[in-house]
């Protein structure tokens, strides 16, 4: 699949957030774009730490900074993860290399019955993934929804990079699902196919995506994808 697609993709969770120190669901866009939501000061360090891995991969692959651009979801806790790893590359956050906001790279919206709950909860929803990912809870988001954005964010970083190296700063639901499809696009062989649109469509299957906790992130973790 790499002969396919323009660009070289990290992914990057957001560090440890005030949500996650408090141990509850912040998943609505009204309530995760609250500046009380952003990281904890311990997800600061995590992120100023992604950003040196970051660094030492950028060097590793001769990739200059002038290539590098950074596309983040709206949400407080991965826009503030975002500025910390500009500001350690010397990037300016509001110049060229900080794509501006990506709303399909949002997190993955848990529903109303979940929301501002204990986070106790996800494994709930994960036990109904992995049985149906089409089916997702009640007035929430099912993988499969969120699999379907997720492929036109990469449809649209895709357009409007070339040659540069992506750093996807997102959530947790989000980048495994992500990891998911583009893993499995890339174990694809079906030869029908040959533009990264239709392949992600193509493997957008219950037997694939019910699977996305194996590629689970923790807090503040850099991973090479493409």
């Amino acid at each position: 699949m790499s002969s396919i697609v323009k660009n070289r993709y990290w992914v990057l969770r957001h560090g440890k957030s005030i949500p996650n120190e408090r141990g509850i669901i912040v998943s609505s866009m009204e309530n995760g774009t609250r500046p009380e939501f952003q990281l904890a000061s311990d997800g600061v360090h995590q992120a100023q730490l992604a950003a040196q891995s970051f660094q030492k991969e950028l060097e590793a692959n001769n990739i200059p900074l002038a290539n590098v651009r950074i596309c983040y979801s709206p949400f407080s806790r991965t826009t503030h993860t975002a500025n910390v790893v500009s500001t350690l590359l010397n990037l300016p956050f509001d110049g060229p290399h900080c794509k501006q906001v990506i709303q399909d790279l949002r997190e993955r919206y848990f529903g109303p019955s979940f929301e501002l709950l204990s986070h106790d909860k996800y494994q709930v929803i994960w036990d109904i993934d992995e049985k149906d990912p089409f089916l997702g809870p009640e007035g929430g988001e099912s993988v499969k929804d969120v699999a379907c954005r997720l492929a036109t964010a990469m449809a649209t970083m895709e357009s409007e990079f070339q040659g540069c190296a992506v750093l996807v700063v997102s959530h947790g639901d989000p980048l495994q699902i992500l990891q998911t499809i583009l893993h499995a696009a890339n174990e694809h062989k079906e030869p029908t196919y040959n533009d990264l649109a239709s392949i992600l469509t193509a493997v957008q299957v219950a037997p694939i995506l019910s699977q996305h906790r194996k590629h689970a992130l923790l807090t503040g973790e850099l991973r090479a994808v493409i």
